[in-house]
């Protein structure tokens, strides 16, 4: 690395399929000559920050760009049980298995995953110890995915407190500490143009997803059928809300040198297959933002 380029504290923020933004934010951040020393992430910022972390960012975004609605599909791996919809096993099995585990402190990034203690009633930082069981904690949406049982605490998504966690970076001896804020409201996206084909398998996935849960449950049992994903999303959409304002009162709280919003319409929480056109959008918003930024 040159001494001459610029350190950065990168904070990634929670928001679903919108988290695939950070990848096109890094790709910026590289092009302009920025080095990523410390990463901060909450929910699919924790996946995108400790993957990118790991020096496994390529590999894991080859994977993701090539995902269909199909495949987004397979990935929900029903849960049999009163305390989620998901388990939320089968995409981190997948996961492990493209890029491999590995343990926080053997990175060469400095990398913060935020999760919510139930007991507690508050955030846990995830600085050590197994890098999945970090992503995976910070990710376990309370009734969609199942919570993670660690050090005596039962972990659910760090958004319920802090979405945009700024605060383990407060005393990192970087130059800049950049905020990709997944909650924008001020802005409107309007995604690229589709073809009649497109808007024939966007109207067909609820039933694709319906069809699929089904199948893993018995056609007598409660809430069979779609109804369990329409739960989900609802789950998801309120707590995205919640997320927002909660986002809006860390960066008012804690000013990062600079914040890459990403409008909050952009995409929905599993919207997964969109992957690619997240990362595009990251990146364009990205580069608008550090253009005024030197390295």
């Amino acid at each position: 690395m040159s001494q001459d380029k610029k350190t950065v504290s990168l904070v990634l923020g929670s928001g679903g399929a919108r988290g695939h933004a950070h990848i096109g934010v890094i790709r910026a951040l590289n092009e302009k000559g920025f080095e990523v020393r410390n990463i901060s992430g909450c929910s699919m910022g924790s996946v995108i920050g400790g993957i990118f972390a790991a020096d496994e960012l390529d590999t894991y975004t080859e994977w993701a760009f090539q995902l269909t609605r199909g495949d987004v599909v397979k990935l929900l791996d029903f849960s049999f049980s009163l305390r989620s919809i998901f388990k939320g096993e089968r995409i981190f099995d997948v996961l492990k298995e493209l890029v491999g585990d590995c343990k926080i402190e053997d990175l060469d990034k400095s990398f913060t995953a935020v999760a919510t203690s139930l007991e507690d009633e508050e955030e846990i930082w995830l600085n050590s110890g197994s890098l999945f069981t970090a992503m995976r904690s910070s990710t376990a949406v309370p009734g969609v995915f199942s919570p993670v049982q660690l050090n005596g605490h039962t972990l659910v998504d760090g958004g319920l407190i802090n979405p945009l966690p700024i605060a383990p970076t407060l005393n990192d001896p970087t130059d800049f500490t950049i905020a990709v804020n997944l909650a924008g409201i001020d802005q409107d996206y309007t995604p690229p143009e589709t073809t009649e084909k497109d808007a024939d398998e966007r109207n067909s996935y609820r039933e694709r997803i319906a069809e699929y849960l089904s199948g893993l449950k018995d056609d007598d049992a409660p809430g069979s059928g779609g109804s369990d994903f329409d739960a989900a999303d609802l789950i998801v959409k309120s707590i995205d809300i919640m997320q927002g304002a909660i986002a809006r009162f860390k960066l008012a709280a804690y000013a990062p040198d600079k914040t890459i919003d990403i409008p909050r319409n952009a995409c929905s929480f599993f919207e997964f297959h969109r992957a690619e056109e997240m990362a595009d959008l990251g990146y364009e918003k990205a580069r608008k933002v550090l253009e005024h930024l030197n390295a």
